[in-house]
């Protein structure tokens, strides 16, 4: 089941992106919280009353910004992945954004281009790991 995240859930959703990304990825713990998570809407996946996957969207200008888009290893290959990526861009569109944005893991370019993302711009790095920004017209 896929929601959006409350005030309650915030320690589940920083403890999936730890797993993640500071544990699984190496990234450093203060690029990985960097201080926007007060501002953003949070999804929360969970399978059987646990925690296993997560996302952030941050609202700009009229484009919606999806980032720390994390499954857990265990809950990988069963396409919670995109399910969590869709609900995020069905809860750009209830928030009337006109576009999405996100930086993609290069490795992750085609999950992201299967959804209808467009990759643009230079690669380049970000927290030691290379990505593309990618858009999508909502």
């Amino acid at each position: 089941m896929i929601r959006r995240a409350g005030p309650e859930d915030m320690a589940d959703v920083l403890e999936v992106r730890r797993v993640v990304f500071i544990v699984g990825q190496d990234v450093p713990e203060h690029e990985e919280r960097d201080g926007k998570d007060d501002e953003a809407i949070h999804l929360i996946a969970h399978d059987d009353g646990k925690a296993v996957g997560t996302a952030r969207i941050l609202l700009l200008d009229g484009v919606g910004k999806i980032g720390r888009v994390a499954v857990l290893d265990e809950q990988r290959g069963r396409g919670l992945g995109k399910e969590i990526m869709l609900a995020a861009l069905a809860e750009l569109r209830r928030e009337g954004v006109g576009r999405a944005k996100l930086a993609a893991q290069t490795h992750a370019l085609g999950f992201y281009e299967a959804l209808g993302f467009v990759a643009e711009g230079p690669e380049f790095m970000d927290a030691g790991i290379p990505h593309r920004n990618m858009l999508l017209d909502l």
